[in-house]
C-alpha cells in the first residue's frame, strides 16, 4: 500500500499553499517540499516508498525555497526577517546542517542550478547588484559575474558549461549566455520582442536535424525560450552556434511558461498556459512538432512539473477548493489534502466593457442574504499579475462575513495576452483605477452592490491602487485597506533595490529625475490629503519592495491633511512565512471593513481551519 502523503502547507485559514515538491535525480521516491509546520513555512524530507516524513527546518519565521542534488543532499536558504542570507545543506535522512558554499555573500536568492556531477551555480541579490558564482556543494565558490543590472540565474547546462541569467524581459540584455570563466557566448535582446529563457534541456539532445523548422542538433545544449511576437507567445530554442529559432506551430495568445520533460534525450516539453483566470496544461514534441493538450479539472494551475516517468505534477485549485499537490497519475504527492471550505458564496463572471476591451472580474456573493450587499473590491497585486479561479483565504472570510467580493483583472494585468498587459493609455495606476471605477458600477447597476457600502483591499500593488483610488476619487469609496503598499513613488525608487528600480525605469519612462512629473502623478502621496473615508494601512518594517521609508513619507502627507486613518506595522520582509502575521491582517482588516461600511456586519473571529469533507 502507498503511504499516504504528509501535510501540506494548507493548513493556517488557507494562508500558505503547497508548492510541488522537488525529486531526487537518483530516486523519484525521495522528494523535499515546502510544508506547514505549525503555522510556518519549513521544509520536508519524504520518503515515499517507506512513507518516512522528516522536518529538515526549524527557523522561528519559516523557510521557504528548497532543493535536492545529485547526492541527494538537500538545499535550503537561511534568511532573516528581511529575506536576505544564504544557502545550506544537509543529507537528505539527517544530521547537520552546514554552509552550503563558502565565498558566496549574503543576500537575496536570485537562482540556484545544480548540474550533473556536483557542479553548482547560486545567484545572489544585493544592493550592489546581481553576483553568480560557480562550485561544488561544501567547497567555495567562484564568481562568474557581478553586474548592476537588474537579473537572475536561470540555469546551468547539465555539463556545467553554460549559465543563463535573466535580465527584464523587455531589456537589451534579457537573456545572457556565459561560460564558467565570466566569457559571454550570447545575448538575446527583448527591446524590440520580450524574451525570457526557460532552462537547458536535462541532457545534451541526440537525433537528425530534420528538413525544416528548429529542431534539437546532435550533442547540442539546448535552451528554452519564449519570445512575445506580433501578440502572441512563441516557444523557441536556441543553441550555440545556431541562435534562437521559434517553434511556429508552438504559440498562445495569452501568458505561458514550459519545462523539459527530464530523462537522457527527452524532446518534451510540459506548458502551462493562463488564460483568463483559468489555467490549461499542455506537452509538446519537439521532434514530431505535436501539440497535446493535458485534461486536467477547471481551475487554476499554480504551477506544472513533468515526471521523468511521463507523469504530471501539479498545484491545482478552484474557488472552493485549497491548492493542492496532485498527479495525473493518482499517485500521492505531499499535500494532496482533501481540506475543502464550507459553500460561502455563489460565483460569477463580470465582463465590463471598456476602452482597451472588456474588464473581468470575478464576483463572488453570500449564500442566503438577499442583494444589494456591502461590496468590497479585493485587488491584486503586481501589476504583472492576475486573479484567478482559486482559492482565497480574503474572498472566503469576507463572504461569509457578508460581503460581495470583486476580483478585477484591471489593464496591465497578465492573462489575456500582450495588449491588455501593456494597456496604459490612462497613466501609470490611473489605467487601473479606471477600471476599478468601472467595475464598481457595473456591480452597482446589476445591484449586487450598493451605494455607500463600498470598500477597497489590496496588498503590495494592490495595496498601491487602494490608496491611488481613495485618492483620486474619494467620493466613490467608503472605506480602504492597503497592505504592504507602494505609497510614494519617488521615496520607493530612493530605497529599492536595483531591480526594482529597473522596474520602475521601464514602467515611468525614466528615474525620478528624468521624469518627476510621471512619478508625482502616479504617486498616492500627490492625493492623500483628499482621502476622506477610514483607510488602514498595514506596513513591515524589512519590506525591501515596498520599504518602509516611503510608507513614512506618505504617512506624513496623512497627517499633515489631517486625514484620519489606522496604522498596524509588521516585523517582516514583504514576503513573510509565518502564518501568525498573515492571519492577524486578515483579522485586523475584516474587523476594520466591519467597522467602515454602514450596515456591514463585524465579522466573528476566522476559524484557523476550514472543513474537512
Amino acid at each position: 500500500m502507498t503511504p499516504a502523503p504528509p501535510k501540506a502547507a494548507t493548513r493556517i485559514y488557507g494562508v500558505y499553499r503547497p508548492v510541488l515538491p522537488v525529486t531526487s535525480p537518483r530516486n523519484p521516491d525521495r522528494m523535499v517540499y515546502t510544508g506547514d509546520a505549525d503555522g510556518r513555512c519549513e521544509i520536508f524530507a519524504w520518503d515515499r516508498s517507506s512513507g518516512v516524513e522528516r522536518q529538515l527546518t526549524d527557523r522561528p519565521h519559516g523557510t521557504l525555497l528548497c532543493a535536492v542534488d545529485d547526492d541527494e543532499a538537500v538545499w535550503w536558504f537561511d534568511e532573516d526577517r528581511g529575506g536576505s542570507g544564504g544557502w545550506r545543506t544537509q543529507d537528505f535522512h539527517g544530521g547537520p546542517d552546514r554552509p552550503a558554499m563558502a565565498g558566496v555573500p549574503y543576500g537575496w536568492p536570485a537562482g540556484l542550478a545544480l548540474a550533473a556531477g556536483g557542479t553548482v551555480a547560486v545567484g545572489i541579490r544585493s544592493p550592489e547588484g546581481l553576483s553568480v558564482h560557480m562550485g561544488r556543494r561544501g567547497g567555495t565558490g567562484t564568481s562568474v559575474l557581478r553586474t548592476t543590472d537588474s537579473g537572475t540565474l536561470c540555469d546551468l547546462a547539465p555539463d556545467g558549461g553554460l549559465l543563463a541569467v535573466s535580465g527584464p524581459a523587455h531589456s537589451a540584455r534579457a537573456v545572457t549566455l556565459l561560460t564558467p570563466d565570466g566569457t559571454t557566448v550570447a545575448v538575446l535582446s527583448g527591446t524590440r520582442e520580450r524574451t525570457w529563457a526557460l532552462g537547458f534541456a536535462p541532457t545534451p539532445l541526440p537525433g537528425p536535424t530534420p528538413s525544416s523548422g528548429p529542431a534539437p542538433t546532435p550533442g547540442r545544449t539546448l535552451l528554452l525560450v519564449m519570445r512575445e511576437r506580433a501578440g502572441r507567445y512563441h516557444l523557441g530554442t536556441w543553441a550555440p552556434g545556431r541562435g534562437l529559432e521559434l517553434l511556429p506551430w508552438c504559440s498562445f495568445d495569452t501568458e505561458t511558461t514550459a519545462r523539459w520533460y527530464p530523462g537522457p534525450g527527452g524532446t518534451r516539453v510540459l506548458l502551462r498556459q493562463d488564460r483568463h483566470g483559468r489555467s490549461r496544461l499542455f506537452t509538446a514534441d519537439l521532434d514530431r512538432r505535436e501539440l497535446t493538450p493535458v485534461p486536467t479539472p477547471e481551475g487554476s494551475i499554480l504551477d506544472a512539473s513533468p515526471a521523468a516517468d511521463g507523469d504530471v505534477h501539479f498545484i491545482w485549485t478552484d474557488a472552493v477548493n485549497v491548492p493542492r499537490a496532485l498527479s495525473l497519475s493518482g499517485v500521492p504527492l505531499p499535500g494532496q489534502s482533501q481540506w475543502r471550505l464550507p459553500r460561502f458564496g455563489h460565483r460569477q463572471d463580470l465582463w465590463t466593457p471598456g476602452p482597451d476591451g472588456p474588464v473581468h472580474t470575478f464576483v463572488t456573493t453570500p449564500v442566503g442574504r438577499p442583494a444589494p450587499h456591502p461590496l468590497i473590491l479585493l485587488v491584486h497585486g503586481g501589476p504583472a499579475d492576475h486573479d484567478r479561479d482559486a482559492y482565497d483565504p480574503m474572498v472566503q472570510a469576507l463572504v461569509g462575513s457578508g460581503y460581495a467580493v470583486a476580483r478585477v483583472n484591471y489593464r496591465g494585468s497578465t492573462g489575456y495576452g500582450p495588449r491588455w498587459r501593456s494597456a496604459y493609455s490612462e497613466g501609470v495606476g490611473h489605467t487601473q483605477v479606471a477600471d476599478l471605477v468601472r467595475a464598481r458600477a457595473e456591480l452597482l447597476d446589476r445591484g449586487i452592490g450598493r451605494e455607500g457600502a463600498v470598500g477597497l483591499c489590496g496588498t503590495s500593488w494592490g495595496g498601491y491602487l487602494t490608496l491611488l483610488a481613495m485618492g483620486t476619487r474619494p467620493d466613490l469609496w467608503n472605506v480602504g485597506v492597503a497592505v504592504k503598499p507602494l505609497a510614494d513613488c519617488v521615496t520607493a525608487f530612493r530605497h529599492s533595490t536595483p531591480a526594482l528600480q529597473a522596474l520602475d525605469t521601464a514602467l515611468f519612462g525614466g528615474t525620478p529625475d528624468e521624469v518627476p512629473d510621471a512619478y508625482a502623478h502616479a504617486s498616492p502621496s500627490s492625493y492623500a490629503a483628499a482621502i476622506r473615508s477610514p483607510l488602514l494601512v498595514v506596513a513591515a518594517r524589512r519590506d525591501a519592495k515596498c520599504p518602509p521609508e516611503q510608507i513614512e513619507a506618505y504617512l506624513a502627507v496623512l497627517r499633515a491633511g489631517g486625514v484620519a486613518h489606522e496604522l498596524m506595522w509588521l516585523d517582516s520582509g514583504h514576503d513573510g512565512y509565518d502564518g501568525a502575521d498573515h492571519l492577524a491582517v486578515i483579522q485586523r482588516s475584516l474587523k476594520f471593513l466591519g467597522r467602515g461600511l454602514p450596515s456591514a456586519p463585524v465579522p466573528a473571529e476566522p476559524s484557523p481551519h476550514p472543513e474537512r469533507r
